[in-house]
Order: structure tokens, then C-alpha cells, then sequence
């Protein structure tokens, strides 16, 4: 794998979401959260890789033509699970769905060198024994990069939050960047504020902690400031939630990026002593990557063309 010191390699899962309704023939779709924020950050036009597990097989053929398609490139050995993992959605008739995961985990290896940023979350932090070569990686690669984390919950295979709560923030202290969702945060912690939660986070290593809330917008965190920042969700008429997550965070880790406050030990120390007015515009773009997503069906990944018309036409809510 050759990589540029500019380049972001997403860490994680890949997988075929199999949808079945009753009544209906079953569905396939190519879904993954590591592998909607590769191609999110690819879209909007940064050199992007992706180490993931899938098999030699029919499935993991549609998982690389879209990665190839999105313009990620797929880090050698990523091709050698036994077989593609796929997340069963069974749907009932009110359209709720309960997941069922069929998959093992494993890290193919990764460069030595030539990472700007890692990114990584979701089920490959978590499921063994590819988890803890993550955590291992991750702390390899941080001496030369930046690193950020989104934990994505999966409770179907991760058990309870208190199952994963120690491997969560071992990885939070780990990252530069920690974004999650506020159900995210009430299921890793039952009973305590989600924004109370985002703050002891703050004071664990990230400089950058940010909570989703969906329509609500989000809330953000500098670890040097006692204040926080609200980020306003742009108005927009909604297809399906599906990727919203993950969007956000490609549009969030890009504008880092293109701030400077990403890419290497120099970004680390811009970031750490970041200010509102630094994050504000990539926060923002989180937000705007995010509202185009969930007005589309599917994890759609928007351009920078598109990003840019929704920020001068749609208005902050």
C-alpha cells in the first residue's frame, strides 16, 4: 500500500445488509460503518483507504467494486475473511427492524507508514479478535498521525454498554476526535445525561468531543473550554436516517482536515489548542454532509459541490 502523509485509512467493518420483509423477497445493500465515512471522505475529494475484512466471494466483490466505484482504495489482505459479513434486518410490519450479525473480525496489516489520519469505531473495536489489534494499531499509528473514534453502537453483537464500556474509552483516550450519538452515549451509560457523559469524555485525551442528536443538531466540546457549542441541524426534508452518522463524520474529519487541525503531530498541537471560531466551519460542514445524507435513501455520500450549495440555500434550524 502506498499512501500520501495527506491521506485518511478508515479502520473497520464492511458488510451486506440483508434486509428481510415479510411477504417480500430479501434485500441486499452494501453498508458498513467504516466504509460509509471512507466513502464520504473520498467524495469530497481526499485521498482515502479503507482496512477492512471481507471474504473472496461474490459479496465481498460488490463490497470492493463499491469501494473502487466511491474512489477508496481497499489496503492489501482485506480480501481474507472466510467469508462476507452480512447484518440481517429482520423488518416486521410496522417497519421496525431487529439486526442479527453473521461475521468475524480481523485486521489485515496495515501500513508502517504514510497515515495522516486514522479513523476507526463500530464493530471493529469491539468484536475480538480484530478489536484488540485495533487498539494495538491505533496506538502504533497515533505517534505519527491523528486518530479518531465514533463507537457507533451495535448492541445486537456487543452485548451491553457495560460489555464494551472499558474498550470505548480506552479508544476515546486514544483519539484526537470522538463523535457519537446520543443514544450511543445513553446506552454506554443508562441513567446519566448523554451531555454529561460527552463531558467526562472531554477530560479523558480527545481535544474534540461532538454528540449527534439528529433533527436536534449537535454538541460540541473543546477539552480546554468549559463551554459548548451548539450546531444547528440544517432544514431539510428527510428520505431515511440510514448513514446519517457516519456522514457527519466524514464531512466533520475533512473540514478538520482542510483547517489543518488533522494530519499528523503538528495537527495534533493546532488542535489542542483550537479555538470556537477553528471548528466552527467544520462542524458545520458535519452538519451539512449529514442533512444531505438523510434527505437521500440509502448512505449517500455528497460532493463538495453539493455541500456547498446546501450551505449558501438551506437555512440553520
Amino acid at each position: 500500500m502506498t499512501t500520501t502523509e495527506s491521506a485518511i485509512l478508515c479502520v473497520g467493518e464492511a458488510l451486506i445488509d440483508v434486509v428481510r420483509r415479510p411477504g417480500r423477497e430479501d434485500s441486499e445493500h452494501v453498508g458498513g460503518s467504516l466504509l460509509n465515512v471512507a466513502a464520504g471522505a473520498a467524495a469530497l475529494q481526499v485521498p482515502t483507504y479503507l482496512a477492512s475484512w471481507w471474504g473472496a466471494d461474490e459479496r465481498g466483490a460488490r463490497l470492493a467494486d463499491f469501494a473502487a466505484a466511491a474512489g477508496v482504495r481497499v489496503v492489501e489482505g482485506t480480501a481474507g475473511a472466510p467469508a462476507t459479513p452480512i447484518a440481517l434486518a429482520d423488518v416486521d410490519a410496522d417497519g421496525h427492524a431487529r439486526y442479527t450479525f453473521e461475521l468475524t473480525w480481523e485486521l489485515p496489516p496495515l501500513p508502517a507508514q504514510g497515515v495522516g489520519h486514522v479513523h476507526t469505531g463500530s464493530l471493529a473495536a469491539t468484536v475480538e479478535p480484530g478489536g484488540s489489534a485495533v487498539v494495538e494499531e491505533i496506538t502504533r499509528l497515533r505517534q505519527g498521525a491523528t486518530v479518531s473514534y465514533d463507537p457507533n453502537a451495535r448492541p445486537a453483537i456487543m452485548g451491553s454498554g457495560a460489555d464494551v464500556r472499558r474498550r470505548v474509552e480506552t479508544l476515546v483516550a486514544l483519539s484526537d476526535v470522538v463523535k457519537a450519538s446520543d443514544e450511543d452515549l445513553a446506552w454506554l451509560y443508562p441513567g446519566v445525561d448523554p451531555a454529561e457523559s460527552l463531558r467526562v469524555w472531554s477530560t479523558l485525551g480527545p481535544s474534540l468531543v461532538v454528540m449527534t442528536r439528529g433533527a436536534r443538531g449537535a454538541l460540541a466540546r473543546l477539552a480546554h473550554d468549559d463551554a459548548s457549542l451548539e450546531v444547528a441541524a440544517p432544514a431539510v426534508e428527510v428520505g431515511d436516517t440510514v448513514g446519517a452518522g457516519d456522514s457527519f463524520m466524514a464531512g466533520l474529519l475533512v473540514g478538520l482536515r482542510s483547517a489543518g487541525l488533522l494530519g499528523g503531530p503538528d495537527a495534533r498541537a493546532r488542535l489542542a489548542s483550537a479555538r470556537w471560531e477553528d471548528v466552527a466551519l467544520p462542524l458545520r460542514q458535519g452538519a451539512l454532509t449529514s442533512a444531505i445524507t438523510v434527505g437521500r435513501a440509502g448512505a449517500y455520500a455528497p460532493g463538495p459541490d453539493e455541500v456547498a450549495a446546501l450551505d449558501a440555500a438551506t437555512s440553520i434550524v
